[in-house]
């Protein structure tokens, strides 16, 4: 039987203990602004690191969307970060988008690279040459490579990866997040068909943002 699960990410579980514990201790001393201050900063804290199920696409060949959030870049080109041709789509998370990261697709984790950087606002175009990042490179098990580049943005300061080289993900499997707003960019190779457009939204691990050319061997 499936065990059921808390809808929280863990890594939010400090800031509504410690949102909890000062509203707890403010409303013991009487200090009743404070206690409403402490209680309205747990709530938020609780509903930013919610991480709710959600269900996989059907098709062998779909892409799911890597994080909730707008779809703001959407091209094909040459791209070094890819080391070659690619289809690229970037999702914009805000404040008020899940955070929790999923893989894409399914396959192995060939490696994890951290790149330290600046922290410019993550919709604009310095973001992408000069902001922290943390791409996964996945070979899909298709047999084709994948990259999802995490990025760090004005506010948000916190890039967690829970993947390691080697690591075999499935499609939809939660990989990491980022803290208070960015966005996850997804490079994949040119034969993979676009299914949506610049100011759609989407979510992750469930919605469709395209088509590999081939299916993949594992649907999940």
């Amino acid at each position: 039987m499936k065990q059921a699960r808390i809808p929280v990410a863990l890594e939010g579980v400090p800031f509504i203990g410690l949102a909890a514990f000062a509203a707890l201790i403010t409303a013991i001393l009487g200090n009743a602004p404070a206690a409403l201050a402490s209680l309205g900063a747990g709530v938020f804290a609780l509903y930013f690191f919610r991480d709710p199920e959600r269900v996989e696409p059907v098709d062998a060949r779909a892409v799911a969307a890597p994080a909730d959030g707008k779809v703001i870049v959407v091209k094909e080109g040459d791209f070094p970060l890819y080391g070659g041709r690619a289809l690229k789509i970037s999702i914009f998370m805000n404040v008020f988008n899940v955070h929790v990261n999923r893989a894409p697709l399914a396959g192995t984790v060939e490696r994890v690279e951290h790149r330290p950087g600046r922290f410019f606002a993550a919709d604009s175009g310095r973001a992408e040459l000069e902001n922290e990042t943390c791409a996964l490179v996945l070979r899909h098990s298709g047999g084709e490579r994948v990259v999802c580049v995490q990025m760090a943005g004005l506010i948000a300061r916190r890039i967690v990866c829970w993947a390691e080289p080697g690591d075999e993900l499935r499609r939809g499997e939660r990989y990491g997040l980022i803290r208070f707003g960015s966005r996850v960019d997804v490079y994949l190779p040119p034969g993979a068909a676009v299914n949506v457009r610049r100011g759609d939204k989407v979510r992750a691990g469930e919605s469709v943002i395209g088509f590999m050319a081939q299916a993949s061997s594992e649907v999940k």
